[in-house]
């Protein structure tokens, strides 16, 4: 049966462990992955009006199309978190949210046409806090229940230094399923990065990317996912 692969990476704004901002290295570790999906976190500058730290026409050369969320001129993503896809997959319907919390956070949502059939995909980066990870992951749970169904995943950042199981009350519906360690990139102890299925999905694969340069591009080493329908 067909399978997806789709990847989630905290780029950092594109600034290396070794303080220097380099969009091209982080295309090459993306192009690594081989996804068909790439939920990002931190795409933007952080100051207004939020300019992308990762250049459209770098993008495009390397064959990926931008998922566009409406966001501000200039601007990658909503929030910081952005979407690229490519080998055929098809943008249906996007959307940003605001989420709650102490600091300004957001999601997006992109229902897409893939391989696998529709397929409804949203990026994430979560708050310092579990608090505030538990607000946003129900407000996005809340979100999710005014639309029609369709088999969704959830990718990004989640801040979470431990289990997942902590986060499960707020996610009804959706299964965590960890990659492995991905922070920090030099030496990886935690699995803040990853991902949440519905039933409709199943993984096949997955695994944290940690070959040369993605152990230098980022704070985080980006992780992977393939599924299919169940």
């Amino acid at each position: 049966m067909t399978s997806l692969r789709l990847a989630s990476y905290n780029l950092q704004k594109c600034v290396g462990l070794d303080m220097q901002r380099r969009p091209d290295r982080s295309l090459l570790v993306i192009r690594a992955l081989r996804a068909d999906v790439v939920v990002l976190q931190e795409a933007d500058k952080r100051l207004p009006p939020r300019p992308t730290a990762l250049p459209f026409d770098l993008i495009e050369t390397h064959g990926f199309d931008i998922v566009d969320f409406g966001q501000p001129g200039g601007s990658l993503g909503w929030h910081g978190n952005a979407m690229l896809v490519r080998n055929g997959a098809t943008i249906i319907e996007t959307d940003a949210l605001d989420l709650p919390g102490l600091e300004p956070r957001g999601a997006i949502r992109a229902d897409l046409d893939t391989s696998i059939g529709p397929l409804r995909v949203i990026g994430v980066h979560l708050g310092l806090l579990r608090r505030y990870r538990l607000m946003q992951l129900s407000a996005i749970t809340r979100h999710l229940r005014r639309l029609a169904p369709m088999p969704t995943i959830l990718a990004g950042d989640f801040n979470e230094w431990g289990s997942k199981r902590a986060l499960d009350v707020a996610t009804p519906g959706l299964d965590f399923v960890e990659p492995g360690h991905s922070f920090p990139a030099a030496r990886p102890i935690a699995g803040l990065d990853g991902f949440a299925l519905d039933k409709t999905l199943t993984p096949v694969n997955k695994a944290v990317h940690s070959r040369r340069p993605a152990r230098v591009a980022s704070d985080h080493l980006p992780v992977w996912i393939e599924v299919k329908r169940a």
